[in-house]
C-alpha cells in the first residue's frame, strides 16, 4: 500500500511526520502486569508515536548486552512502533558502578539513563560522561536531588501547604540540572535533561545553550497542560480558566508523577522554552501502572501518568491557546528526538490527525495496559486517524463520516 499524503490532506487532515518519544516506559521485563513491549507499541501507534524509546528500569535492570539483544529481537512480527533501547548507566541502576557503557552501545542502546534513580556519586558520572562521549550516545539524565526531594510526593508550595503532603522543592530539580550541566562541561559528552519541570531548569539549560554547551532537554504533555491544582481535585488545563472547568478529587493519585506537576508560572516557562528552542523535545514519560499501584493512597501510590494516548490531544490545546506555535510543536515530537539520538528521522513514517476531533478519554479507549491518567473523563481536541510506519498503516482510528482513511 502505498501512503498519499496528498489526498489525506485534500481531506482536511494534518500529516506530519511520524512522532519520536525519547521517554517511555515498557515495563518488560519484570513488570509486565503494567505493560508489555507489544502493548506499548500498539498504544504508541494510537498516539502517533512511530518510535518509543524504552527506559532501563526494569527487572532486571537494562544493563548487559546480552539482555539488551533480547529484548531487541521481541515482538517481531508485531504490528507497532519501532522501540529502540535506552540501556542502564550503573550496573542495577544502583550507582555504584559503571554498566558496561561502549559493549551496550555496540549492542543497540541509543542512550544510557538511570533515570528514576539518578547518579549522587558526581565522579562515576563524570566517567559515565566520558564513556558515552567514546560511544558516541547521549546520557538522559533524571536530575533531582534526591536528599532535598526526599520523601516528597508533590511539588513544594500553596497547594503541598493546603494538602499537608510531604513536597518537593523546584531547588531538588535545579541543583541536580547545575551540577550535570558543570559536570558536563568538565567532561564533555552529551547530556539530555529529561522532563524538565520548573522555570530554573529551563533558565539553566537556556543560559548553557548560549554558553556552548552540548546539552539538550524534554519536556512532558503533562507538565505542559497541568498544575500542582490538580493534586488539589481541579481538573482545568493551564491555559483555561478556572471557571466552568471540569472538577475532580483531591488527592487523586493519578496525579502523583516525577518530577511533580508545578506551578502556572513554571508551565508557561516550559511553553516558552518551546518556542525558543531551548527545550529540543516533547516526551511523553509514558509511565504505565497496574491499578494495584496506582489505586491506593496518595503517598504510598506509584509515580506516573500513562500519557502515549493522550500527549496529542494535550499539546496541541497549548497551541490552540497560543502558547507556542503548531511547527514548534511538531518539530519538538519529530525532528527534535531525532536530533537529540543523533539518528536520522525515519522518512517513511507518518501520521495522520483530525486536528478537529472531539473525544472523551475513557479507561477502555486505551490501548494501553496502564490506565493511570487523571485525564480520564477529560474531553481532548485533535486525535491520530492513521499511524504509517516505514510506509504502511499500522493503525486506523476514528474518521470523519464516511471517509476510509486507507488511500485505495
Amino acid at each position: 500500500m502505498t501512503f498519499d499524503r496528498r489526498a489525506f490532506e485534500a481531506k482536511g487532515y494534518l500529516v506530519a511526520p511520524g512522532f519520536i518519544d525519547l521517554h517511555v516506559h515498557l515495563r518488560e521485563p519484570g513488570f509486565e502486569d503494567s505493560e508489555t513491549i507489544e502493548t506499548g507499541r500498539r498504544a504508541a501507534l494510537r498516539g502517533g508515536f512511530t518510535t518509543i524509546c524504552a527506559m532501563p528500569n526494569t527487572e532486571p535492570a537494562i544493563d548487559s548486552p546480552g539482555l539488551l539483544r533480547e529484548l531487541l529481537g521481541r515482538g517481531h512480527g508485531v504490528k507497532g512502533a519501532r522501540v529502540l533501547f535506552v540501556a542502564a548507566i550503573t550496573r542495577g541502576r544502583k550507582g555504584r558502578e559503571l554498566a558496561d557503557m561502549v559493549e551496550l552501545a555496540g549492542a543497540g542502546a541509543v542512550a544510557f539513563s538511570d533515570d528514576g534513580s539518578p547518579v549522587e556519586d558526581a565522579r562515576l558520572f563524570r566517567s559515565a560522561l566520558e564513556y558515552a562521549r567514546a560511544s558516541g550516545r547521549p546520557i538522559i539524565e533524571h536530575a533531582q536531588d534526591l536528599v532535598l526531594s526526599a520523601k516528597g510526593v508533590v511539588h513544594e508550595g500553596a497547594v503541598s501547604a493546603r494538602l499537608g503532603l510531604p513536597a518537593m522543592p523546584a531547588a531538588a530539580e535545579e541543583s541536580a540540572v547545575a551540577r550535570d550541566l558543570t559536570l558536563a562541561k568538565l567532561a564533555g559528552g552529551r547530556v539530555h535533561f529529561t522532563h524538565l519541570s520548573t522555570a530554573g531548569s529551563i533558565e539553566l539549560v537556556r543560559r548553557a545553550k548560549a554558553d556552548g554547551l552540548s546539552v539538550t532537554c524534554d519536556v512532558t504533555p503533562h507538565h505542559l497542560a497541568m498544575t500542582d491544582e490538580w493534586v488539589a481535585g481541579s481538573r482545568a488545563f493551564a491555559w483555561e480558566g478556572g471557571e466552568g472547568a471540569p472538577g475532580g478529587v483531591p488527592y487523586d493519585s493519578s496525579t502523583k508523577v516525577n518530577p511533580p506537576l508545578r506551578t502556572h508560572a513554571d508551565v508557561r516557562a516550559l511553553w516558552a522554552g518551546l518556542e525558543d528552542r531551548t527545550v529540543d523535545a516533547i516526551a511523553t514519560d509514558h509511565a504505565p501502572h497496574a491499578s494495584v499501584k496506582k489505586d491506593v493512597e496518595f503517598d504510598r501510590a506509584a509515580f506516573g501518568i500513562s500519557g502515549l494516548e493522550t500527549a496529542l490531544g494535550l499539546v496541541l490545546g497549548g497551541v490552540r491557546a497560543g502558547w507556542a506555535s503548531l511547527e514548534t510543536v511538531i518539530d519538538a515530537l519529530t525532528t527534535g528526538p531525532a536530533r537529540v539520538l543523533g539518528i536520522d528521522r525515519p522518512k517513511d513514517d507518518w501520521v495522520v490527525i483530525d486536528r478537529d476531533a472531539e473525544w472523551i478519554v475513557t479507561a477502555d479507549d486505551l490501548a494501553s495496559k496502564g490506565k493511570n491518567t487523571p485525564l480520564i473523563g477529560r474531553k481532548l481536541m485533535g486525535r491520530v486517524v492513521a499511524t504509517v510506519v516505514a510506509g504502511e498503516v499500522r493503525y486506523e482510528g476514528a474518521v470523519r463520516a464516511a471517509e476510509a482513511i486507507s488511500p485505495r
